[in-house]
């Protein structure tokens, strides 16, 4: 293998399946474009779906000389056996094979995060982040997906997006791509609503903001009538779940300068001021109660309920009612 630009190991940590796979992505391209050959062969086997031999195999070198790149994933749950191999693999690194290594932070495993890097050689591996974007890091994200699509956007535009669509990376980065493509790179915030909330204008925002300022009849309508557009159960939630949290968040703090504070809170200054608004007719009680609520609706939509669009109306519902009652 040509001399390369990148590390022959390449730890992958973090539980966000789809930065875990941009990451991958980058590694891959980088490592095909270092040795000149688009087509380098990928490998990729998880730890509960292969045996120690057939993994043995893979990184041993080949009798023919053939590079290859190698992507072992789900390391965080790997036998004894496969965490010898792998231990071996990235101690003495095979000429020819770059290694591609996924490991959530978490599990049984989670020893092998700080454990493997020790056992490499001076600059063989490199350890690329997966872990779960929050707050400014996810705008920050959006950002440099509008900048790599080409085009230029003011920060409501970023923000009314993740209101819109919600937090996860993966329909973040397809709604900035279609976006981009449908107005030819002129994304305003106009455009956002206008692809996101369709003919009868419901988005996931309005609704949560219909719920968290008590308009039972308004947040459950609108809940109806999205879900009857198609908006997906899990946009709901999201939208719902991160204005509860933007409450909970400012409830309780104090005076809050919006403009000074904005990064303290992961929010832009209009958001924050706005939050602030909100969280004054809601008690601690009541915010406690609404956190407890969407945390139900956070696991029903991702396979709880038996119903998931009966599990968002119905907390909806109980987060409008419980605005109601504040006052």
């Amino acid at each position: 293998m040509a001399e390369l630009d990148t590390a022959q190991v390449n730890l992958i940590v973090g539980g966000d399946e789809f930065l875990a796979e941009r990451r991958r992505q980058e590694v891959v391209d980088r490592v095909r474009r270092s040795v000149g050959d688009p087509d380098l062969p990928v490998e990729i086997r998880r730890t509960s779906e292969i045996d120690a031999g057939e993994l043995a195999e893979l990184l041993s070198p080949s009798l023919f000389a053939e590079d290859r790149i190698v992507v072992v994933t789900g390391l965080a749950e790997a036998s004894k056996e496969t965490v010898k191999l792998i231990e071996g693999a990235v101690a003495e690194p095979v000429p020819g094979i770059v290694l591609i290594l996924q490991h959530t932070g978490k599990g049984r495993q989670k020893s092998l995060v700080s454990s493997l890097p020790g056992k490499a050689p001076r600059g063989a591996l490199r350890v690329l982040s997966a872990e779960e974007l929050r707050g400014r890091e996810r705008t920050a994200f959006v950002e440099s997906e509008f900048r790599a699509a080409g085009a230029r956007v003011s920060p409501d535009v970023t923000e009314a997006l993740i209101e819109s669509v919600g937090t996860d990376l993966r329909e973040l980065a397809a709604a900035v791509s279609q976006l981009v493509s449908d107005t030819g790179g002129q994304v305003t915030v106009a455009a956002v609503h206008s692809y996101y909330q369709g003919t009868a204008e419901v988005s996931g925002f309005d609704v949560a903001e219909y719920a968290v300022t008590g308009r039972v009849d308004r947040a459950v309508g609108s809940a109806r009538r999205a879900l009857q557009l198609g908006v997906p159960h899990v946009l709901l939630a999201s939208a719902l779940s991160g204005m509860v949290g933007d409450i909970a968040k400012v409830h309780g703090v104090g005076r809050i300068n919006a403009r000074s504070q904005a990064a303290e809170f992961g929010m832009p200054p209009w958001k924050l001021e706005k939050t602030v608004r909100l969280a004054r007719s809601w008690s601690a009680a009541g915010v406690a109660a609404a956190v407890q609520v969407v945390a139900e609706l956070d696991a029903g939509v991702k396979g709880w309920a038996a119903d998931p669009e009966y599990a968002v109306e119905d907390a909806v519902r109980r987060i409008a009612v419980l605005a109601g009652t504040q006052n």
